[in-house]
């Protein structure tokens, strides 16, 4: 009988929950407030864990969610903490996701019956680790990012009786998943607290050591007063003499640390042979249009491999490189990246398509939906309507803005949102929607499944 295989799904909050198991999450990670490595941005209070974990009981299937609350704990933390987990608990969460080795333990002699998932921030890179861990109670190990397949397999071998989950897509800390220190220097928010604030992703400029102090303080850093750095410049660290490592800087900064992104939609029967049970997408500040196009890509392809077929990986990848991405990499997956890990021209994205909006609601007699607007389109345009059973083309054959009038949807139905309808006596019809409003209606021949959105392909400059 082959392993019954997960495709775990980032939830940053409820609607992202709800579009994360439509696009073919088998599970979700969500924060537990004030106690995960997300705490800066947590849209999740304890009143809203307990509605998603009702929402994930009354879906179809051994659908899963668990609770991250993987912060390693300062003394003045361990009081409180001990406080909500007792009422997390309560809400009989599938299983914890947490790192602190203190905290652990306190749960295990009070909740000894509570499944726990060893965090990627307890970095284990080996199956003594896990053969540790696993003598301890825990159900799970989240390997680190920054360990090989082959690696990954041997600690199955060693410890076939724990179950491994790896992250196959997402941005990569350039640390070891978050064991770094920039950000506390420089903005004093410190990431194993929850409170990183991406410094290694932040624009910085490179100066000749002969300017003097007067002429860097007339710096202003903008890219229209840029003065172009002549010659070549390099990083050279002090115990590798001679190992030069190359900076390009251009009007916009200069990215020495900024890694790419990971993408491991090749690698997955690899993992599933190498022991990998759960297979991690990172993301939970990402949006709806990154969990439909991830989560249908991954979820095809975890599905083929459970099933013993084989899953064309090329064509997922074009699902994959359409939403925005800094540069692709296995990760560590196929051994050391080494320079191929950073991206040092800009702090930019790629991406071949643009996310035009989320499908609200439906006005029958007229033929027009009202579209959440992300970015700007047309008249005319050709768009894409991804929903949960495939992707469609359409023309945009008619863009109205108009006054919003609404009535609060009846409770029960799947598609949770406010409920709007057409006035046709103050719209207006427009050329254009742009970005900044919150929303305009149009054309559509019937009534898009819930949770569509629309998207079009971004014209590349040659």
């Amino acid at each position: 009988m082959k392993q019954k295989l997960e495709l775990l799904m980032p939830a940053g909050n409820m609607e992202k929950l709800k579009f994360a198991f439509a696009y073919g999450a088998d599970a979700v990670y969500v924060w537990a407030p004030m106690f995960s490595l997300r705490a800066r941005t947590n849209s999740f209070t304890l009143d809203t864990l307990e509605k998603a974990t009702k929402y994930v009981r009354n879906l179809q299937g051994d659908k899963k969610i668990y609770f991250t609350a993987n912060i390693y704990a300062h003394n003045l933390k361990i009081k409180p903490f001990l406080a909500q987990f007792k009422k997390m608990v309560a809400m009989k969460p599938d299983a914890f996701i947490m790192a602190d080795p203190g905290l652990i333990n306190i749960v295990r002699k009070n909740y000894p019956d509570v499944e726990i998932h060893l965090s990627v921030q307890a970095n284990n890179t080996n199956w003594a680790q896990v053969e540790f861990w696993r003598d301890l109670g825990i159900k799970r190990i989240i390997l680190s990012r920054e360990i090989s397949i082959k690696e990954m397999k041997e600690i199955h071998e060693k410890v076939p009786d724990i179950e491994l989950e790896a992250f196959v897509h997402g941005a990569i800390c350039m640390a070891y998943s978050g064991r770094c220190l920039i950000s506390n220097y420089l903005s004093h928010r410190d990431p194993n607290q929850g409170t990183c604030s991406h410094s290694c992703r932040w624009e910085y400029k490179v100066f000749k050591d002969e300017r003097s102090e007067a002429e860097l303080e007339t710096i202003t850093g903008r890219p229209e007063d840029y003065e172009e750095l002549k010659g070549n410049f390099y990083l050279e660290e002090k115990e590798r003499p001679g190992e030069m490592m190359n900076i390009e800087e251009d009007e916009y900064g200069t990215y020495l640390m900024n890694s790419r992104d990971l993408c491991a939609i090749d690698y997955i029967q690899e993992l599933a042979d190498a022991g990998i049970i759960s297979f991690k997408v990172e993301g939970r500040n990402k949006t709806v249009n990154y969990l439909a196009s991830v989560g249908t890509a991954y979820k095809e392809a975890v599905s083929k491999v459970e099933v013993g077929e084989k899953y064309d990986s090329l064509k997922l990848s074009e699902e994959i490189f359409g939403i925005a991405n800094r540069g692709y990499i296995p990760g560590f997956l196929a051994g050391n990246p080494n320079s191929n890990a950073q991206f040092y021209e800009r702090n930019g994205t790629f991406g071949t398509k643009a996310f035009l909006g989320i499908l609200r609601d439906y006005d029958e007699k007229e033929k027009l939906v009202r579209v959440e607007v992300k970015n700007n389109f047309d008249l005319w345009d050709t768009i894409e309507v991804m929903s949960p059973s495939g992707i469609q083309e359409i023309k945009v054959e008619k863009i109205y803005k108009t006054n919003i009038n609404h009535s609060i949807k009846k409770s029960g139905t799947t598609f949770e949102w406010d409920e709007y309808w057409f006035d046709i006596k103050t719209a207006k019809e427009i050329q254009t929607a742009h970005g900044g409003w919150y929303e305009v209606w149009i054309s559509m021949s019937k009534k898009p499944e819930a949770f569509s959105i629309i998207r079009k392909e971004l014209v590349v400059q040659k």
